[in-house]
């Protein structure tokens, strides 16, 4: 299992209060709140929670991808490379888009144009973000990178790949700026079992040799371990638990952490059994008052239906110290 990165490593991005609100100013919708972290030179960070807890709009506000103004950034900084994000122009945006972060969507047949073979459009990104190179040769050697046939892959339209061999073209695609840090949102998400565990060797792999950041964003703790060396636990918009994967794995903190370690399937007496959570995650639109995990927290006491917890050492709870181990 990976180590965790040292704290004296160069944070590379750095996401301070960041909040944004869809809807109205009267009846905001409020998809991240005060969300905070950073990831380092050279480190995978894991952000992982439930569907509609904000991880994908946190991510795609890392480059200003959200529509505007539908979407707001109400409040907080996000700071790539020294670059301010939320005050950049079009032209910096441009730059920064592919350059410098770049993404792995889930749906890799959404993310590949249609009508234009995969070469054509990893050779667009290589003409968009890197001059002075032999395109053919690159995209060649991007495509042989992530294990795929060049040759022939390079001249195939996307309906002619299937989903895995779409996803590694993505991610090629993706590399083709040398980008500093890399964002896998759900990158696995509509493979099969086999290719998920192949897509994730070739992510960690090409990582490595790249020497980029990655945030990996999954709703799957089970993959956590093999990819990450921090992880941050997103609930109802917010970082409820942040810490080293060793330590959030084996010993979680938070209930809501628990909660999703106990819903990873596991084989006992040669059956897979698996534990769900009670409820569903609470409306951006309306979220409880207090702890926003208290309407399906086993823990909970009447103070966690009332005051919203402060982050103490990590953790958003206010009773964590005194749970069972």
């Amino acid at each position: 299992m990976p180590s965790g990165a040292p704290d004296a490593t160069p944070a590379l991005l750095k996401v301070e209060n960041l909040s944004i609100h869809f809807g109205t100013e009267a009846r905001p919708v409020r998809a991240v709140d005060d969300v905070s972290f950073e990831v380092r030179e050279g480190e995978t960070v894991a952000l992982v929670g439930e569907s509609g807890c904000g991880k994908s709009a946190t991510a795609l506000a890392l480059a200003r991808l959200l529509p505007e103004p539908a979407a707001r950034y109400v409040g907080g900084s996000i700071r790539l490379l020294g670059t301010d994000v939320l005050r950049a122009d079009e032209a910096e945006l441009c730059r920064l888009r592919g350059g410098r972060i770049a993404y792995v969507f889930q749906e890799p047949a959404v993310a590949l144009n249609p009508v234009y073979t995969i070469g054509f459009q990893i050779r667009e990104a290589l003409a968009a973000h890197r001059s002075g190179i032999d395109r053919a040769a690159e995209c060649a050697r991007l495509l042989s990178e992530v294990g795929l046939d060049a040759p022939r892959v390079a001249g195939a339209y996307p309906h002619e790949l299937s989903g895995g061999m779409q996803q590694r073209a993505v991610i090629a695609m993706a590399l083709a700026g040398n980008p500093r840090l890399l964002v896998a949102d759900e990158p696995t998400t509509a493979l099969d079992v086999t290719v998920q565990a192949q897509v994730l060797d070739v992510l960690v792999r090409v990582q490595r040799a790249e020497r980029a950041s990655m945030l990996f964003i999954t709703h799957n703790l089970g993959l956590v371990e093999r990819i990450a060396q921090r992880v941050l636990v997103m609930y109802a918009g917010r970082i409820v638990e942040t810490g080293p994967v060793e330590d959030v794995l084996r010993r979680p903190r938070h209930p809501y952490t628990r909660a999703l370690i106990r819903a990873v399937p596991r084989l006992r007496g040669g059956a897979a059994r698996l534990e769900g959570i009670p409820g569903v995650v609470p409306s951006a639109a309306e979220y409880p008052s207090g702890c926003r995990f208290h309407p399906r927290c086993a823990h909970k006491r009447a103070r966690c239906e009332t005051d919203e917890p402060e982050d103490d050492d990590g953790v958003r709870c206010h009773f964590w110290r005194e749970l069972p181990a």
